[in-house]
């Protein structure tokens, strides 16, 4: 009877570490296709295909979906000569989607020149 009960313990255990890598491979996995949207984004946007303004859009996939919202700022920066540079920005762009009940977000910060204001 004692033995019996200890396997029982351990198979529950090996139950919970199995349910456990289940789940960590999910969010792995969902990690993984919010970076390449956040990277795809990104790599558009300094190819000029994407002009980067303001934007929220939905993003099939992941569990409903991502949202993705994409923010510009002008960035404020002088040279060494004390002259503003012209047309630089900050871009935000905010992966955010929902894991097992909980809200999850990824954020990328960069820099983008572009020739209009």
């Amino acid at each position: 009877m004692l033995a019996v009960a200890i396997f029982a313990l351990g198979i529950l255990s090996l139950g919970r570490c199995v349910s456990k890598g289940l789940s960590v491979e999910q969010v792995q996995g969902e990690d993984a296709q919010v970076y390449r949207i956040l990277a795809n984004r990104a790599a558009e946007i300094e190819a000029g295909a994407v002009v980067p303004a303001e934007t929220k859009e939905q993003i099939g996939g992941i569990n409903g979906g991502v949202t993705l919202t994409q923010i510009r700022s002008p960035l404020h920066k002088k040279d060494e000569h004390g002259q503003e540079l012209a047309n630089l920005s900050t871009v935000t762009l905010e992966a955010a989607w929902t894991s097992g009940g909980e809200r999850q977000s990824r954020t990328l910060n960069f820099y983008v020149w572009s020739q209009q204001p």
